[in-house]
């Protein structure tokens, strides 16, 4: 892609933040950096303090007062009850600490800052109408992007878009919503625990096309964005988590990803997908159909179709994010668009030894050189020894075919992690730096180099497949496929069941095919 037509454009109206401040506190920002400005931070008895990027300023030798919080407090907009409040038609966001009685003994002035032009890496994905989750660190700009979605939608694509303010982070305080949501309209929640309410509420009296809400954080706020979903009104939104695999191990919001339930197999349908006869699935639809993790101001790592990739991961396949980049020159370019990562854990639902549809064995292959990153080197060591494992460990990024790591480590992002995939080196991930998970992993990894040389074969397999299922759902009455290995014929069996139609293999060895019919 082309150097992008926008630059980012921030307004952060820190005047009327300081303003705000006693006389002798705001004088200590004179001379101060104040784009890099993050927070000030009074406490009672203690030096007041401005935070910045890079450090933390004493404003004043004297410590703050209770006449210095009551100054405050008078000139900003009333406290909710999550003790938070605004100054009125900014982003500004002031929290109070109170003491046992409820008086104000510490307050946080954050500067809030509209940032337009953040939304550009994700633009193309607004444009369809589907709904998007953003996720990642607290502090990574997901309110930003949030808000900046809001006026897209509404001022350059025309559509009507109600955002539901709960903290009013999104648009301010006051009644009059800050510039940064453009036309869109805004809902103030009463209280937290209400949101939920307030969603539905958007939802029933105001016809909206998109429905935007940061912070989607209970069982009662994931009911209702799958109410909204299922109505198909377009939601733009934030959770708790910093990434998919979070969402997935919160029984509270996985709801929002397809949930995970444990399904029990009959013996023939466990032998069929060689696995377990207990294994874990995806309870149903995802309420939101793109998930974008958000890894920094420039970087995020997009999901497509979030149903497809927790199939996967519940699989335990490799999941392919598309990673895009703003570099800074304004060019926007896709840094990965291959599997780089494992997230679930190596021995869930993991593939059967004959997942292979041509025949060729591991101990034909060469060796799999591993470049440890973080994981015991040792204990790997002894597992490859021990399994007689056709594995390789080097020390150099360019002799590896792949970098193992743990989960601890990939949360780093490191510059080694970075330069991993920039090489296109897929990077797998271990929960933890034990030997039992080592083993599990070079178990996997035998099966997992058969399955991925035969994915031509599989692809192929998966087309004809849709294509005979699409004929007989329009009225053929059966269709016998190629002959495939147990692993494609599994995929094809699946296909038929999304088409409400019938399948069965037949033929031996190397003949054994799949026939799809009507019921």
């Amino acid at each position: 892609m082309g150097p992008l037509d926008a630059e980012l454009r921030i307004d952060n109206d820190i005047e009327s933040l300081v303003e705000r401040l006693p006389g002798r506190i705001s004088a200590g920002l004179s001379g101060a950096d104040m784009e890099r400005l993050l927070e000030v931070v009074l406490d009672l008895g203690r030096a007041p303090e401005a935070r910045f990027l890079e450090e933390t300023m004493v404003l004043h030798p004297v410590d703050v007062v209770h006449d210095d919080l009551q100054y405050v407090v008078d000139r900003v907009g009333d406290f909710g009850k999550d003790n938070r409040a605004g100054i009125e038609r900014t982003l500004h966001r002031v929290s109070a600490i109170r003491n046992r009685p409820g008086k104000v003994v510490g307050l946080t002035l954050r500067v809030g800052r509209a940032v337009y032009g953040t939304t550009r890496i994700i633009q193309d994905l607004l444009s369809t109408g589907k709904s998007i989750l953003l996720v990642g660190k607290p502090g990574v700009g997901k309110t930003t992007m949030l808000r900046e979605s809001a006026r897209v939608l509404a001022d350059d694509a025309d559509k009507r878009v109600i955002v539901v303010d709960t903290s009013n982070e999104i648009a301010g305080d006051g009644d009059i919503p800050h510039a940064g949501i453009g036309r869109a309209r805004r809902m103030q929640v009463p209280e937290p625990a209400l949101q939920h309410s307030v969603m539905i509420e958007a939802v029933e009296n105001h016809m909206p096309e998109v429905i935007i809400v940061d912070e989607i954080g209970t069982e009662l706020d994931a009911n209702a964005a799958r109410t909204i979903a299922e109505r198909g009104v377009q939601l733009v939104a934030t959770a708790h988590g910093n990434a998919l695999d979070n969402l997935l191990a919160n029984p509270t919001l996985s709801d929002l990803v397809g949930g995970v339930h444990t399904v029990t197999l009959g013996d023939e349908e466990a032998r069929r997908r060689r696995t377990q006869k207990t294994v874990q699935e995806r309870r149903g639809p995802p309420t939101f159909d793109v998930l974008v993790e958000i890894q920094g101001w420039n970087r995020v790592a997009i999901h497509p179709d979030v149903g497809e990739v927790v199939d996967r991961i519940l699989r335990g396949f490799p999941i392919t994010p598309l990673v895009r980049t703003i570099d800074d020159d304004g060019n926007m370019r896709n840094v990965e668009t291959r599997p780089i990562a494992v997230t679930a854990p190596i021995d869930r639902a993991a593939p059967g030894p004959d997942y292979t549809s041509d025949g060729v064995q591991a101990d034909a292959q060469p060796a799999q050189r591993i470049l440890p990153y973080g994981v015991n080197k040792g204990k790997i060591q002894q597992v490859i020894q021990s399994a007689n494992a056709r594995v390789e460990l080097v020390a150099d990024m360019r002799d590896a075919d792949i970098l193992l790591t743990t989960k601890s480590y990939y949360r780093r992002r490191t510059q080694a992690l970075r330069a991993a995939e920039e090489q296109g080196k897929p990077v797998y991930v271990l929960r933890r730096n034990t030997t039992t998970q080592i083993e599990q992993f070079i178990r996997a990894m035998g099966r997992r180099r058969n399955h991925h040389k035969s994915r031509e074969n599989v692809d192929m397999g998966v087309q004809e497949a849709e294509a005979a299922a699409a004929r007989v759902d329009r009225g053929e009455r059966q269709i016998a496929l190629t002959p495939q290995g147990a692993y494609v014929r599994h995929l094809q069996h699946e296909i038929a069941k999304k088409y409400g139609l019938a399948s069965s293999s037949t033929g031996r060895d190397g003949g054994r095919h799949v026939v799809i019919f009507q019921r």
